[in-house]
């Protein structure tokens, strides 16, 4: 084990990916000059700068994948997906199914999103739930180092496409992180993060955090909050999430993207369809507004959930008579 920031997580799991397939390639705006031990490493034919065009980017990289190649594709933030949306919807996520299966497209699209930063809304702006709609494409948002390195390994060897969203807010956070080269975390596995009886948190990226923080607080009203980080937002662990809110009743989802038809109203409609008769209060979802990112951390700090607003709620749902350690 070794103590690493998700950034070096990261660097960690290319590297050694990189080095056990060698069909494995490294492309993207600034990656050969972010990334120089691996050019030094792997060669400039393997880790290569690409000029600033994401619909070229994306392209070259289905087209490498198409011919038998394992390309990780570099797109910086995550509204500059959308210059690439064709290449990841209609190629990518689709020409596996169109071909029959002649063809697979093993290749990962990584890019930086949340807020933090203050890069502002054409920087920072949480597009998870517009590509969980694309059939074909995987979705993965770790919240911790060490599934930083084991996620992003197995969707190098996964043989569909996967974007790989990295919280900005996140990247220099440490944990311990496996040495092993073979420490994979399976895609579509939700982690339990803290157990719980009382009530069920459900989050992914850097609101996780502010949940097990929330629970912390909850703890010392003797209210019982079982925290799980989704992990993979697609697939997503239904069985995971079901089985907590069966045992607790109540269910709360937080993250930062915008609620409307996002990943909270899909796990508050799974909720009610496949676990209704457990439920004793209403689903909450605590997410960002319909709204760009401001630039002003006042303001994006306004806009995204926080401790106490995950507390209040959650004192909210509990009966009168847990309250009053309040």
């Amino acid at each position: 084990m070794a103590r690493l920031t998700v950034e070096q997580a990261i660097y960690q799991a290319l590297h050694e990916e990189m080095l056990r397939d060698g069909r494995v390639l490294l492309l993207g705006e600034g990656v050969a000059t972010k990334r120089r031990d691996l050019v030094q490493t792997f060669g400039t034919l393997r880790v290569r700068n690409t000029p600033l065009a994401e619909a070229v980017i994306g392209g070259t990289a289905v087209g490498a994948a198409a011919s038998g190649l394992r390309p990780v594709i570099d797109l910086l933030f995550a509204p500059f997906l959308t210059y690439a949306m064709d290449a990841l919807v209609n190629s990518a996520g689709k020409l596996r199914y169109i071909s029959n299966g002649q063809f697979s497209f093993p290749l990962v699209a990584m890019s930086l999103t949340g807020s933090g930063w203050c890069v502002g809304g054409q920087h920072n702006h949480n597009l998870e739930a517009i590509f969980a709609h694309v059939p074909g494409l995987k979705i993965v948002m770790p919240s911790e180092p060490a599934d930083f390195k084991g996620l992003l390994k197995s969707a190098i060897r996964d043989d569909n496409p996967v974007l790989f969203f990295t919280d900005l807010g996140l990247l220099h956070q440490q944990g311990e992180v496996p040495d092993d080269d073979d420490y994979l975390v399976p895609l579509g596995k939700a982690a339990i993060r803290r157990p719980g009886t009382d009530v069920t948190l459900v989050s992914y990226a850097k609101t996780v955090g502010l949940c097990l923080e929330a629970a912390a607080q909850l703890q010392a009203q003797h209210i019982s909050a079982e925290v799980i980080d989704l992990r993979s937002i697609k697939p997503l662990d239904e069985a995971t999430i079901l089985s907590s809110v069966s045992k607790t009743g109540r269910l709360v989802i937080v993250h930062e993207a915008s609620g409307l038809c996002g990943v909270a109203a899909e796990i508050a409609a799974l909720a009610a369809t496949k676990a209704f008769a457990a439920l004793r209060s209403p689903v909450i979802r605590l997410t960002g507004p319909d709204a760009p990112a401001a630039s002003s951390w006042v303001l994006e700090q306004a806009a995204v959930p926080q401790v106490d607003a995950i507390v209040g709620a959650v004192t909210e749902l509990m009966p009168v008579s847990c309250r009053q350690f309040a």
